[in-house]
């Protein structure tokens, strides 16, 4: 038999006696039986992963180079154990950067990354821009004690601030918004905003609320931003909302009409087409976004004279320590029953003085497949 090498593979024989071959570099094996060695047909296999290994290579980024700072730094835990949407966001800001990704550590300083900020800003707005802004002190901070970068060089760049004509991205709902919405929402639709409303989770977070983690009038949660637990009382308005909820068999507290749990993406696009049928109708005014609501607990509380400290507990802003025992929420509970007690006050109180109007509400239907 002829011996056949080929430079950066090996072809051996395993312990059954079997021929195999794989590449050095990439671990990329061949089939023997679909390219048999010494053919044309594994001649030309071979230089394809080649080929592939080598446009890897030269795509990785250069030792030195801010590009590799990223690098390291997508491969610490602490990105890691970023919120998925965090990640992702991160991702995308990286990928903005490609162009700069090969510029020398050493040439990087506060004014170019504040050159940076600048270009990013009119490029992709300034809410982008500064998330790049983030992602970069972020890279410096974690790279530092590695030894790979002297300073964190976005530290003391100035984040660039909403233009004065830019709408409040979610701005709080008022009290005739809201009645409007729930009376003219569907059943499934209603009880997934009436639980937003009531408690100032964030959409994906009340989306994702499994039944097991409503116990003994309390919603027992975490973040899923921060990681951060929550403790959120059941009011007398999101019980009896959630008691009028059509029975379902999926795992979470909402679910859409078909009784499966909602997915995210679904439950926006609903909220969406609801939201613009609203508008064309002249129910309500543009603006309205889910995490408006959040937006509208915090501003309730505040106005009604709850204390920033006493909302950040029930929003669940605090910093996150991933040792807190059950027993320190539930102290958080019962504090947070009094927050949830003034919402509830205050909404009535306010609902007094605005009786929403008769034609803005219909009566229940029986929801479409969504």
């Amino acid at each position: 038999m002829t011996l056949v090498r080929v430079k950066g593979f090996k072809i051996f024989k395993d312990r059954h006696g079997k021929t195999r071959c794989y590449h050095r570099a990439t671990g990329h094996k061949i089939d023997i039986e679909k390219s048999p060695i010494g053919s044309a047909e594994f001649f030309a296999e071979c230089e394809t992963i080649r080929a592939i290994a080598d446009a890897q290579k030269a795509k990785a980024p250069k030792a030195g180079t801010l590009g590799a700072l990223f690098q390291t730094y997508f491969q610490t835990e602490h990105f890691q154990n970023l919120a998925e949407a965090t990640r992702r966001d991160y991702r995308k800001c990286a990928d903005f950067l490609e162009p700069i990704k090969g510029t020398p550590i050493h040439v990087i300083d506060t004014p170019l990354i504040a050159g940076v900020h600048d270009k990013a800003a009119k490029k992709i707005g300034w809410r982008r821009a500064n998330m790049v802004r983030t992602l970069l002190s972020e890279v410096f901070r974690y790279n530092i004690p590695k030894g790979l970068i002297s300073a964190n060089f976005a530290k003391d760049v100035i984040p660039k601030r909403r233009p004065r004509d830019r709408a409040y991205a979610n701005r709080p709902w008022t009290i005739e918004e809201r009645d409007t919405v729930l009376g003219n929402a569907k059943p499934h639709v209603r009880v997934a905003l009436a639980l937003m409303m009531n408690t100032g989770l964030d959409p994906s977070d009340a989306l994702r609320l499994r039944n097991d983690q409503v116990d003994g009038g309390t919603i027992w949660g975490v973040r899923g931003k921060t990681g951060e637990e929550v403790a959120i009382p059941v009011s007398p308005t999101l019980k009896a909302a959630l008691d009028r909820m059509p029975k379902h068999e999926a795992e979470t507290v909402l679910s859409n009409s078909r009784g499966e749990a909602w997915t995210y993406n679904g439950f926006s696009t609903v909220w969406h087409r609801f939201k613009i049928k609203l508008e064309e109708e002249g129910l309500i005014a543009p603006g309205l976004t889910l995490k408006g609501l959040r937006h509208t607990v915090a501003t309730t509380l505040r106005e009604a004279g709850l204390d920033e400290r006493r909302i950040a507990d029930l929003l669940g802003q605090k910093t996150p320590s991933m040792a807190r025992h059950y027993s320190r929420s539930a102290n958080l509970a019962e504090k947070n029953r009094e927050t949830m007690a003034a919402l509830e006050k205050e909404n009535e109180r306010r609902a007094k003085i605005v009786k929403p109007s008769p034609k803005s509400v219909k009566p229940d239907q029986n929801e479409d497949q969504t």
